[in-house]
């Protein structure tokens, strides 16, 4: 599946089965947690995206994109 690089916005490959980002653009391969990450903590309009990987937040604070690392 075709995605856009996050480090140089040419097309990425992104595996069938989710298990890497490749761009032959800018030799970016990461694996797609890893550019979920990349793509929260660069582009603040998808910051919220990190919530989708943790667990109940109820009571707690949002904090900051540092304290996900």
């Amino acid at each position: 599946m075709k995605i856009k690089c996050p480090k140089c916005k040419e097309n990425a490959e992104l595996a069938p089965d989710f298990s890497f980002v490749k761009c032959g653009s800018c030799d970016l391969d990461m694996s797609y947690g890893e550019y979920i990450k990349f793509v929260a903590h660069n582009q603040a309009m998808y910051s919220d995206i990190l919530g989708d990987y943790a667990g109940s937040t109820e009571g707690q604070t949002a904090g900051s994109l540092d304290e996900w690392d």
